[in-house]
């Protein structure tokens, strides 16, 4: 998935923005590489020059942000990201707020409910709870994935203003997962009018083949969609009929509600 940037004419803004740009590419790199990278493997995966990426680790090294095994000589996330993410505290509030209603909603589904946000045109889970059964998909709390391709970031989609859902697919190629991954923005724009008249999304196979998910909004005090909680299961056991599926949108309906409730929301269904 690729976007267009838009560039300064001014050179030294622009060497600006791109140092910028070349410290959260390694960042997000050394996020994603949890047991650490080597300068080498570094240099070769992200393709920066050795002279830049030396002193960028440098720096950063320098600054706590990240951290070198002098033993291993493996770089990886420092103290300084663990520190600054405590101050963003509002997303743990709301994983602690949904955690009794993602409990509640898994213990009588009896499968693997979510909840996650939306950030760009991604969204990000924040909170988890596992079912029983042995399939284990493939979230995790931090994680994020393209929104176009789930059920809970298509729902986060849908509550955005038409304009911005159309400036945050300007310029973007949407990879295809599966074969049925939607493939364009118009796509897309179509899929959200169908979420927002229904209240609920789904997810056909369409990042992981085989699961099913359907997907629901929670409010908050302003009645603004802050989250989506969901609920995923093997499309085989979807098959048993279709007052499953009912079932599925249902309980999360009424989850979903409750924990709106409880964020101050005093409207209508969620």
């Amino acid at each position: 998935m690729t976007a267009t940037r838009n560039t300064s004419p001014d050179v030294r803004s622009t060497a600006g923005v791109k140092s910028a740009e070349r410290a959260l590419d390694l960042m997000e790199y050394l996020a994603a590489h949890r047991s650490g990278a080597t300068f080498p493997q570094i240099c070769q995966d992200l393709g920066f020059p050795k002279s830049s990426l030396h002193a960028l680790l440098g720096t950063l090294v320098g600054r706590g942000w990240i951290h070198l095994d002098e033993e291993r000589r493996r770089y990886r996330i420092g103290v300084r990201v663990w520190e600054t993410a405590q101050s963003f505290g509002y997303l743990d509030n709301l994983a602690g707020r949904a955690e009794p209603h993602l409990r509640a909603a898994r213990d009588e589904l009896d499968e693997t409910v979510q909840l996650a946000v939306l950030d760009g045109i991604d969204n990000v889970y924040i909170a988890k709870v596992e079912a029983d059964h042995p399939l284990r998909l493939v979230s995790r709390v931090g994680m994020r994935l393209p929104a176009y391709a789930t059920g809970l970031g298509k729902v986060l989609l849908a509550y955005l203003d038409q304009s911005d859902l159309e400036a945050r697919f300007k310029g973007v190629t949407m990879r295809g997962f599966t074969q049925h991954t939607i493939a364009t923005p118009q796509q897309l724009f179509e899929r959200v009018k169908e979420i927002r008249a229904r209240g609920f999304g789904e997810d056909d196979g369409e990042y992981t083949p085989g699961v099913f998910c359907v997907a629901v909004p929670v409010r908050d005090g302003t009645g603004r969609v802050v989250a989506a909680m969901s609920c995923s299961i093997p499309r085989v056991r979807l098959d048993e009929g279709p007052a499953h599926r009912d079932h599925l949108v249902n309980t999360l309906i009424r989850h979903c509600d409750a924990m709106s409730r409880d964020l101050g929301w005093r409207g209508g269904a969620a």
